[in-house]
């Protein structure tokens, strides 16, 4: 049976009372209990999913982190999204590697206009670093003292440190409430940096003299092999995004040949197709599914982890 309007009406009458009750009550214990400073976290955009790691693993639970070129893409060729701009737009920072790597960000961040936002680049300038020759011509290849310079700073653990360093202070800039927890966080995980950084020399350390030549299959490898005592005699592709052409697969094919390479190093985010051929060509070992600019699957998901990963798959082949 439907009840009589009058009856409605009180009900609704009561309902709103007792809302208008909770409001009263919830907004008087917001103010008798005050958010801490520092309650919100620091909302962090990063260029590529392993900049985002190391974002996250400095500021520990003081950070919120995205990444824009999603796990699995190239960022020397990424195309931003609208939906990057607000991303941005939203961001207290944003944090790119520089060097010529991720440039597409600087007119998405002009686009939108965050003038409170730090924007900060972790690869130039960096105290303590050899920067490393680039080719000038190729994509991602940034400048140094006016020198093309390689940007894959962080495939060497101790650039990787450094890294660390530029980004707590760059959190610590954007919510010095969250000082103390940001330091901390990033202390931990300087030294756990430390402690891959000994593990992976020790590994690598550990191999024949003449078992260290590679090929690389983008200019990816400098710092790692520079860092860790391994000879770079090739890149397949010297520009991410244009195979090379026939003349310089044979050039590459005869310096295999000659100059005793011991693997070639196929990334996870490229086609192997060109890698295979040179390995059909020469005989020589590809080292597959090798992580440098973006992270993957499970253990490849950190880091430490590509670290470990493609560290594991090099010992295996050079051994």
């Amino acid at each position: 049976m439907t009840a009589p309007a009058s009856s409605r009406r009180a009900r609704a009458a009561l309902a709103g009372t007792v809302l208008l009750v909770l409001l009263v009550v919830a907004a008087c214990g917001s103010a008798a209990s005050p958010s801490p400073a520092g309650a919100d976290p620091i909302r962090v955009v990063a260029t590529t999913t392993v900049l985002a790691d190391l974002v996250r693993n400095t500021g520990g639970d003081r950070v919120v982190v995205e990444s824009l070129v999603p796990a699995g893409a190239e960022p020397h060729t990424f195309a931003p999204r609208p939906s990057d701009l607000r991303k941005i737009a939203d961001a207290d920072v944003i944090v790119m590697n520089g060097l010529g790597l991720d440039d597409w960000l600087r007119p998405l961040a002009a686009e939108a206009k965050r003038a409170d936002a730090t924007l900060v680049e972790l690869a130039p300038d960096l105290p303590g670093v050899t920067y490393l020759p680039g080719d000038a011509h190729a994509e991602g290849a940034g400048t140094a003292n006016g020198e093309a310079v390689n940007p894959h700073l962080w495939l060497d653990a101790a650039y990787a440190q450094a890294y660390v360093d530029r980004i707590a202070e760059a959190l610590v800039a954007a919510h010095p409430a969250d000082a103390d927890a940001v330091r901390a966080s990033a202390a931990a995980y300087s030294a756990r940096l430390a402690d891959l950084d000994s593990s992976i020399r020790a590994r690598l350390a550990a191999l024949p003299s003449d078992h260290r030549r590679v090929v690389s299959f983008h200019d990816a490898f400098p710092y790692y092999a520079a860092a860790y005592g391994l000879d770079v005699a090739g890149v397949v592709v010297p520009v991410p995004g244009q195979e090379p052409s026939a003349s310089e697969v044979a050039a590459l094919i005869d310096a295999i040949r000659t100059s005793g390479v011991r693997a070639i190093l196929a990334e996870a985010q490229f086609s192997p197709r060109v890698a295979d051929q040179l390995a059909a060509e020469t005989g020589v070992h590809v080292v597959s599914s090798l992580y440098t600019d973006s992270l993957g699957d499970a253990p490849a998901d950190s880091y430490v982890g590509i670290m470990e990963w493609d560290t594991d798959r090099l010992v295996e082949a050079l051994r």
